[in-house]
């Protein structure tokens, strides 16, 4: 059994363990990575982060961001499997590497298999330009208001919109007669058609202009207190529903089970994601 070094933290309560990996000699494998996300059994988090040099890194496409990040976000979802990034573990990524003094500067940006995130600190913490994003299937969303049905327990289907964001986000129209906290997000939610590589679920109850509440079951993981990138797609669902369109500068404000996260879209079709990151504890575990 070998032994690790680990830092704590957390974004609007989504909750990671980071592993410092600056020579990149760690080898995470699926159920090292279950055994740390362990709640009871290990640390406990909704997922698992290495903190590596992005020029270090086997995967072509990853070592290709190197000149313009330095750091890599190696994310790995609660049950081991490998995520392309996580909105809210870019924040707490980027705290690390701030408390370490691995970078300088109020702007800087982090590698991640969904492409370069550039962070920029706030007076809300972080605010994070996720990159580019998409509806799934334009054409299909606009003529029908959703391109997927959402099944969950106890409920008629629900009309859903596919977003991607680097990662996959199915976000549902929650109708006004259903309570959203009352939803049984126990089990993963069943998508029509399903996704091929699976799909964070959103469900998203308005509270008035720009401001909306959500739920998100998260692919490998289950319902989590928060999803910075989820909470991305269901303001930009949201402004669809309701006008047709996305406009740049568009704001929204986003509660969750774990706090409040800012949406901003940004011109060329991309979205800003702003809110707190927070380490909590460090120390060493066993593998």
């Amino acid at each position: 059994m070998s032994e690790v070094t680990f830092v704590k933290g957390h974004g609007t309560e989504n909750d990671f363990v980071l592993v410092p990996d600056l020579d990149n000699a760690v080898t995470l494998a699926p159920e090292q990575v279950r055994r740390l996300s362990d709640r009871r059994a290990g640390i406990g988090g909704d997922g698992v982060i290495r903190v590596t040099r992005t020029a270090s890194v086997d995967e072509d496409f990853v070592r290709a961001q190197a000149e313009e990040a330095e750091f890599f976000m190696d994310y790995r979802n609660a049950d081991g499997s490998v995520s392309e990034m996580c909105g809210n573990g870019v924040r707490v990524f980027a705290e690390f590497l701030r408390s370490q003094g691995l970078v300088t500067g109020e702007s800087f940006a982090v590698a991640t298999r969904g492409g370069v995130k550039h962070v920029q600190v706030s007076d809300l913490g972080y605010a994070v330009d996720m990159g580019p994003w998409r509806f799934s299937d334009p054409s299909v969303a606009a003529e029908f208001g959703h391109d997927t049905l959402v099944h969950v327990p106890g409920h008629e289907p629900f009309s859903a919109i596919s977003v991607d964001l680097g990662n996959p986000h199915t976000v549902v129209a929650l109708p006004p007669d259903v309570d959203l906290e009352a939803l049984d997000l126990s089990a993963p939610p069943t998508l029509n058609p399903a996704a091929a590589h699976g799909s964070n679920v959103e469900f998203v109850r308005p509270l008035g202009p720009g401001h909306i509440r959500m739920r998100v079951h998260e692919r490998g993981v289950g319902e989590t207190r928060s999803c910075g990138t989820g909470a991305c797609a269901a303001a930009l669902a949201t402004s669809f529903w309701a006008t047709g369109r996305v406009e740049d500068g568009d704001r929204w404000v986003v509660e969750v089970p774990g706090g409040t996260l800012q949406v901003r879209a940004l011109p060329g079709q991309r979205v800003e994601l702003s809110g707190p990151a927070v380490l909590v504890a460090e120390g060493t575990a066993c593998l």
